[in-house]
């Protein structure tokens, strides 16, 4: 089967599979042998279970999926109150039994016609943000929380062909952590650029971002660079979110080997620019897998900080089950190697309902409408999929 016809003939066998980027194009996994459905009952024991391989270690020696935003939550003992859900699984993964190699530029003819629906419904218009971020702005002023994310969703009922929509945004909006997700009666794209855990052996690294910028054509990386460094709310926020990140990895990293190797670098996107930094460390010994986790997720990049209270404030506020938003997706190897992002910037299909869900932060200097426009940002490049 030469590849260039594969994606149509997978798609239209009805398989599931799963597109990850990797750093020379992309890995699709199919042929699963192995579908773990996760709930708070059995998440301890699918971190905690070891995974054997024969003789020779094997590509496919891994397993591959999600963790919801709820599931994380009730993993570090923070309750979410009853919320609006749409029964999605908290958490899904996959053991696949094939995995092939596609370069950047993925091949695929559309041949079913997808039942768009242009328009989107917010959940939360500017009136009900505005009176949200007050809220939020008297807890930062009492101390409570220093930084908070509020989120925002974009729904709308459509059919749409998932591999079509990875496609074209791979082709105008490639991220690092790009990945998707088909199954049976629900789809996942996302152009995720949130890397959250590398580990290789003991080595393991995180790489925030904190800061975004909309994208002009006065503005390049350099400006961008300029615009971050003397902007004192964008520091302050990419400081904080920074300092987190190096506090969650010294739990479980060697004294002294948590350094921060790249600071306050841009990142360039399609309509957006991102100011980001590169943390590393060399874990502890006899460190498994769910003091990773537990260490790590939810991502504290798109929570704020501090991130346990951060996360009870956030959780009382919403009225909706945030689903897959600001849960992780990758792999975990045999070898107990992995790699995780954070799932933001993505379309959940289920049961023809599409939803994206945005988040912007507040510090003490925000501006409800700066933020909320932000939120639009960040939103555009998968709502453009739509048109």
């Amino acid at each position: 089967m030469k590849k260039k016809n594969y994606l149509n003939t997978l798609s239209d066998s009805n398989k599931p599979f799963i597109i990850y980027k990797s750093i020379k194009g992309f890995d699709l996994f199919t042929n699963f042998s192995e579908k773990i459905i996760l709930n708070n009952k059995n998440i301890d024991r699918f971190l905690n279970k070891k995974y054997k391989f024969k003789n020779k270690y094997k590509s496919t020696d891994l397993l591959i999926g999600f963790f919801g935003y709820e599931l994380l939550n009730n993993l570090i003992g923070v309750k979410i109150p009853k919320q609006k859900s749409i029964n999605f699984p908290k958490g899904i993964f996959y053991k696949p039994e094939t995995k092939i190699n596609l370069k950047n530029r993925l091949i695929y003819k559309l041949n079913t016609k997808q039942k768009i629906n242009k328009k989107f419904k917010i959940n939360i218009n500017h009136n009900s943000y505005s009176k949200i971020f007050n809220n939020f702005k008297k807890k930062i002023r009492s101390g409570e929380t220093y930084q908070i994310k509020i989120c925002t969703k974009y729904k709308n009922k459509s059919a749409i062909d998932p591999l079509d929509f990875f496609c074209r945004l791979s082709e105008t909006n490639l991220a690092p952590e790009a990945f998707m997700i088909k199954d049976k009666n629900f789809s996942i794209i996302s152009c995720s650029p949130e890397n959250l855990i590398t580990k290789k052996g003991s080595f393991i690294s995180t790489k925030p971002i904190a800061g975004t910028l909309r994208k002009n054509k006065k503005i390049n990386k350099i400006k961008a660079l300029s615009f971050f460094k003397n902007n004192i709310k964008e520091t302050k926020e990419h400081n904080m979110i920074v300092d987190m990140e190096r506090n969650d990895l010294s739990r479980i990293c060697k004294p002294g080997s948590v350094k921060l190797k790249k600071e306050k670098i841009i990142e360039e996107y399609k309509d957006l620019y991102h100011y980001v930094s590169l943390i590393v460390g060399r874990l502890k010994k006899n460190i498994k897998n769910i003091d990773i986790i537990k260490a790590m997720m939810p991502g504290g990049s798109v929570i704020g900080c501090p991130k346990i209270s951060t996360l009870n404030l956030l959780n009382h506020q919403e009225k909706e089950n945030r689903n897959i938003y600001t849960g992780s997706f990758g792999y975990i190897k045999f070898n107990g190697d992995m790699r995780f992002n954070i799932i933001i910037r993505s379309i959940l299909n289920f049961k023809n309902v599409s939803e994206i869900s945005v988040a912007s932060g507040v510090v003490i200097d925000s501006h409800a409408k700066n933020e909320f426009n932000e939120n639009f940002i960040k939103a555009k490049a998968l709502i453009d999929l739509f048109t």
